[in-house]
């Protein structure tokens, strides 16, 4: 059985949106193993896809160089005997491990000088792959293909796990009698890919009035987030707004958020995380645009206002307003997820 190392991505999302790519992968040869070599946290993440054989831990932080280790890691993977090895980042230090691995055919685009390491270099043409996914699947074509349009990509799908869901309701005290919606409050890129904690709690409170209870998932660094849209909601609606923040697993926030009605979510990790759980999603952008990594679900809805400093990509707004989250109203946002009674 052939072999293909992936060289995975540092971030969440972008590893979600890369299993389109082992699905294609799988579906031109059935037989092929895939590994990915990627940072431990995706393991949980990569455990829920079913196209990966394995998942190879980098002990190396992002943004390391970490030759030796690199060196080593790619010696001990020369057993492997790899066919290939597709590189999804454009850094140089990405591409160092396959290469001594001595894997034969290595595949990546053209970025930080990395000739001899990538010896089947690809040019990326962003005009033509305006999306991240594009770029993913286009790696794992023969060089030249014409670009997957989005209706004909595949769509990442992650297992859920229905003991452990059982596990966590249980332990956890969460009571699903009602419909749930799932709020994605955080974005570690920072503050101008948040809408703001006062509109959530908004949203929070017109939700419960409707028969709804709200669910808050994210890391400890949410925490502050999360606490805050409880807070502004006010104790009225206290005991129907359960933060998770901080208290589970990347594991366990799939398993928890594919019980949800509906996902409202800033452009983050977890929102790609819950559309490959086959939610509904409410995806809203920011400073980001869906233009270049939307939610990869045909049950996705997207709001973006589009404003003329949009998109900026910057963390925080660089005009201080924020407005192309602030004016994103809590009215339209019901309006678009059809709650009204």
């Amino acid at each position: 059985m052939s072999g293909i190392l992936i060289v995975g991505p540092s971030w969440i999302g972008d590893m979600v949106m890369a299993q389109s790519l082992y699905i294609a992968l799988r579906q031109r040869n059935p037989e092929v193993r895939i590994d990915v070599l990627a940072p431990a946290w995706s393991a949980p993440v990569l455990r829920r896809m079913p196209e990966v054989h394995r998942a190879v831990s980098m002990p190396i932080g992002h943004g390391t160089l970490g030759l030796m280790q690199r060196y080593r890691l790619g010696r001990s993977l020369r057993a492997e005997h790899y066919a290939q090895a597709i590189v999804l980042p454009r850094s140089f230090k990405s591409a160092l491990t396959p290469f001594f691995a001595g894997i034969k055919r290595r595949t990546g685009f053209r970025g930080e000088t990395r000739y001899g390491l990538i010896n089947d270099m690809r040019a990326l043409d962003k005009e033509a792959m305006p999306l991240m996914v594009q770029r993913y699947l286009a790696l794992g074509s023969e060089s030249g293909a014409v670009p997957v349009a989005f209706a004909d990509m595949p769509r990442p799908h992650l297992c859920i796990d229905a003991d452990n869901q059982r596990r966590l309701l249980a332990e956890l005290a969460l009571d699903v009698s009602r419909p749930v919606i799932g709020f994605m409050p955080g974005a570690e890129y920072g503050p101008a890919k948040r809408w703001p904690p006062e509109h959530f709690a908004a949203l929070a409170r017109a939700l419960i009035e409707r028969g709804r209870r709200v669910w808050l998932f994210g890391s400890e660094k949410d925490a502050a987030i999360c606490a805050e849209i409880a807070r502004l909601a006010g104790a009225d609606f206290a005991a129907d707004i359960i933060d998770l923040s901080g208290r589970t697993r990347l594991e366990d926030a799939i398993d928890l958020i594919a019980l949800t009605e509906w996902a409202v979510t800033n452009d983050s990790g977890l929102m790609h995380v819950a559309a490959a759980t086959g939610r509904r999603i409410l995806a809203l952008y920011g400073s980001s645009t869906p233009s270049y990594t939307p939610p990869l679900s045909d049950r996705a809805e997207v709001m973006y206002l589009g404003l003329e400093c949009s998109p900026c990509f910057e963390r925080q707004c660089p005009l201080g307003h924020y407005h192309c989250l602030r004016q994103l109203e809590v009215e339209s946002v019901l309006w678009r997820m059809g709650v009204f009674g």
